[in-house]
C-alpha cells in the first residue's frame, strides 16, 4: 500500500528529533556530489569524500565546500553514513576489499545509489556488522546544483532489510524525493526497464532529430516537442491504446515506404525503424487494436530481403 504525504510528514518528523549523522561520500560523481548536498541541506553532517578524477574534485568543490578529500578507508572511519556511489561494475569489488581491510564497523549505515544492485552487494559490509541501504535515484543527473531541485520530488527505487526500511525511506524523503519500495530479486529487471525507457528514448528522440535535419528541417526540435510530449503523455496514462501511427492502422504501403527512404540515408536508423515497427506491430496485435491479416502485411514488409542486403 501507498504511503500518504502524511505519513511522509510523520517521517520526516520523526526523523528530524533524530541525532543527525556524519556522511561520508566514497565517489564524488554526478550521483554522489548531488546526494551528499542533497543530505547536507537537509541538515546532515558531510565529514568527508573521496573522488578519483579531477571533474570528481571539482564537483566536491562545488557542491560540497570545504569537505575534505581523503582515502575510502577514511571516510569509512569518519562516518555513520557512507554512501558509496561509484560505476554498477565497480561496485561489488570495491566493497569486497574495503571490507577485507576491516573498513566497516557495527551499526554503521552503509548505501548506494547503484539503480542494478540491491543490498545483496553490500554483504562483506554486512558481515562486519554494517547496515545496508540500496538508494538508487530515478533521475537524470548533471552533477550540478540544477540537480538539487531535479531530485525534489523524484522517485528514488529503495531497498533494506524489512526493519532498515523506515530508515531508508526517510532518508529518501528528507533528501527531498519519493521512496519507491523495490524487492532485492527484482533490482537488475527494475533498472533494466528503467535504462530501456529513459536511455533509448535519448537514442531513438535524437536519432529523429537526424532525419528531420536530413529532410530539410531547419528546426526539428520544434516540430518534435509537443508531438513527443503528447505521446510521452498519452503513453503514461493509457499504455498501449496511445498507439498510433501507420503500423496500429496496418498500412504497410507507407512502413514500406519508411523503410526505403530511410534506409537511403541510414542504415543504422533503417535497423532501428524495423525492430520498432516489429516490436509495435506485436503490441498491437496483442491489444486488439492491429487485425491477424493486417499484422501478416506489415511482418512481410518489415521481413524483406533488403534487410539483408543493406547490411
Amino acid at each position: 500500500m501507498s504511503k500518504s504525504q502524511s505519513d511522509y510528514d510523520d517521517e520526516l518528523s520523526s526523523i528530524s528529533r533524530a541525532p543527525r549523522l556524519s556522511v561520508g561520500i566514497v565517489g564524488t560523481g554526478r550521483a554522489g556530489s548531488v546526494l551528499g548536498a542533497a543530505l547536507r541541506r537537509a541538515g546532515h553532517d558531510v565529514v568527508s569524500a573521496y573522488g578519483v578524477s579531477d571533474l570528481s574534485r571539482l564537483r566536491a568543490e562545488a557542491l560540497l565546500p570545504g569537505v575534505p578529500l581523503v582515502t575510502p578507508e577514511e571516510v569509512i572511519q569518519s562516518a555513520d553514513l557512507v554512501l558509496i556511489t561509484v560505476p554498477d561494475d565497480v561496485l561489488p569489488d570495491l566493497v569486497a576489499g574495503l571490507a577485507a581491510t576491516s573498513a566497516f564497523r557495527a551499526g554503521q549505515f552503509i548505501a548506494h545509489a547503484s539503480g542494478r544492485f540491491g543490498i545483496d552487494v553490500l554483504a562483506p559490509a554486512t558481515r562486519a556488522g554494517a547496515l545496508p541501504l540500496a538508494l538508487h535515484p530515478a533521475m537524470t543527473l548533471t552533477g550540478t546544483s540544477l540537480d538539487l531541485e531535479r531530485i525534489s520530488g523524484a522517485p528514488f527505487g529503495v531497498t533494506a532489510p524489512d526493519e532498515l526500511r523506515p530508515v531508508a525511506e526517510a532518508l529518501v524523503v528528507e533528501m527531498g524525493g519519493d521512496p519507491i519500495w523495490v524487492p532485492e530479486e527484482n533490482r537488475t529487471l527494475y533498472h533494466a526497464a528503467l535504462a530501456n525507457g529513459a536511455n533509448h528514448l535519448v537514442t531513438l528522440v535524437a536519432q529523429s532529430i537526424d532525419l528531420l535535419k536530413l529532410a530539410g528541417v531547419e528546426d526539428p526540435q520544434r516540430l518534435l516537442g509537443p508531438l513527443l510530449y503528447a505521446a510521452l503523455d498519452n503513453t503514461l496514462r493509457s499504455g498501449d491504446a496511445a498507439l498510433t501511427g501507420p503500423v496500429v492502422r496496418g498500412d504497410a504501403g507507407t512502413v514500406a515506404a519508411h523503410v526505403d527512404v530511410i534506409n537511403d540515408v541510414s542504415v543504422e536508423a533503417r535497423r532501428a525503424y524495423v525492430a520498432m515497427a516489429r516490436l509495435t506491430a506485436d503490441r498491437a496485435l496483442a491489444n486488439g487494436s492491429l487485425r491477424a491479416t493486417q499484422a501478416e502485411a506489415l511482418l512481410e514488409v518489415l521481413a524483406e530481403p533488403g534487410d539483408e542486403a543493406a547490411r
